[in-house]
C-alpha cells in the first residue's frame, strides 16, 4: 500500500491523505473542511476503484470556489495514478 499526502487549494480542507493499493482507495482523511461531508466521503470511498472515484468527483464545485474537497481529492488521486500507484 502506498501513502499519499496532498495540500489542497481553494477549499476549507487544508490537506488530504490517502492510500492506494491495487488501484483502490483506502484511509482517506481530510485535515479541515466540513467534518460531516469529509467523513462521509472517506467512508464511501473506502476500497473504491480510484479511477472511478476520480471520474465521479472531479469538477464538483463548492459554491463559487471553482473546486471542492471532493474535487481536490480527485485531483490528488489522479496525480497519484499518473505516478504509477
Amino acid at each position: 500500500m502506498k501513502n499519499y499526502s496532498y495540500m489542497t487549494q481553494g477549499t476549507c480542507a487544508r490537506q488530504i491523505t490517502f492510500s492506494l493499493e491495487d488501484g483502490k482507495l483506502h484511509d482517506v482523511h481530510f485535515v479541515g473542511g466540513c467534518p460531516g461531508n469529509t467523513l462521509a466521503l472517506s467512508k464511501l470511498l473506502e476500497d473504491t476503484d480510484a479511477a472511478r472515484a476520480v471520474k465521479l468527483l472531479k469538477g464538483n464545485p463548492c459554491g463559487d470556489r471553482g473546486t471542492s474537497c471532493a474535487d481536490q481529492l480527485a485531483i490528488a488521486v489522479e496525480q497519484a495514478l499518473k505516478q504509477g500507484a
